[in-house]
């Protein structure tokens, strides 16, 4: 990283904790409230930049390393209050739909590194998440995060489909239904037989997956 770039990811950093700080002081209500009333859903699905990061045992990974699954990324740090306090709920989530077609991908942005994300998910004993790292603050500019925690619904082909700023409670019947409607569409549209676009409603919100484009030979 060049000094430029690290005085970018300090600032940055900076915005984060402070829009962190503001946030804890009142998500605890938002948190409650339904994830179908709180989520901002894409008319259009967004590609995304390409970014990395590290997993725990620090292999370089990306996005690109979960296409063809459904991902609920998770950007979050341990000194943010709301992003401890819904990591468990998080890793129930992962617990109850985690498998080839879902994954939940929590993305640190710790500079600790993974010693420090190792050690909190002892403390609360997450058993199903994995560690994900981002400590040179690379997707925390590319996807314009400006407050944490802020969770991304990404879909197979790797756009962005809905985000949410602010925590969540994950594990709540009704909001583990409404990631279960989300993952259930995208399947749709993966289906050879749907050619057309998927849309209907997730909780009372219209989801919408365009149909993969087809390369004119």
């Amino acid at each position: 990283m060049t000094r430029a770039q690290g005085s970018i990811a300090r600032r940055s950093r900076g915005r984060i904790a402070i829009f962190a700080a503001i946030a804890a002081l009142s998500t605890t209500a938002a948190a409650a409230e339904p994830l179908a009333e709180r989520i901002i859903l894409r008319d259009k699905p967004k590609p995304l930049q390409a970014i990395q990061f590290v997993d725990g045992v620090g292999k370089s990974r990306g996005l690109s390393d979960f296409h063809g699954k459904s991902v609920l990324l998770n950007i979050w740090a341990t000194w943010c209050v709301p992003c401890r306090k819904e990591m468990p709920a998080l890793d129930r989530l992962q617990a109850t739909l985690g498998g080839p077609n879902f994954q939940v991908v929590p993305l640190s942005i710790d500079r600790g590194g993974a010693d420090v994300v190792r050690k909190f998910f002892a403390e609360i004993g997450i058993k199903k998440l994995e560690m994900y790292l981002d400590v040179s603050g690379d997707a925390t500019r590319k996807l314009s995060v400006v407050g944490l925690p802020t969770t991304l619904v990404i879909d197979r082909e790797g756009r962005e489909v809905g985000r949410l700023i602010g925590p969540a409670e994950w594990d709540e019947p009704t909001n583990i239904e409404f990631v279960k409607c989300i993952i259930a569409k995208d399947d749709v549209r993966q289906t050879p037989k749907n050619s057309e676009d998927a849309m209907s409603s997730c909780g009372g919100r219209i989801v919408r997956f365009p149909a993969e484009s087809k390369t004119k030979k």
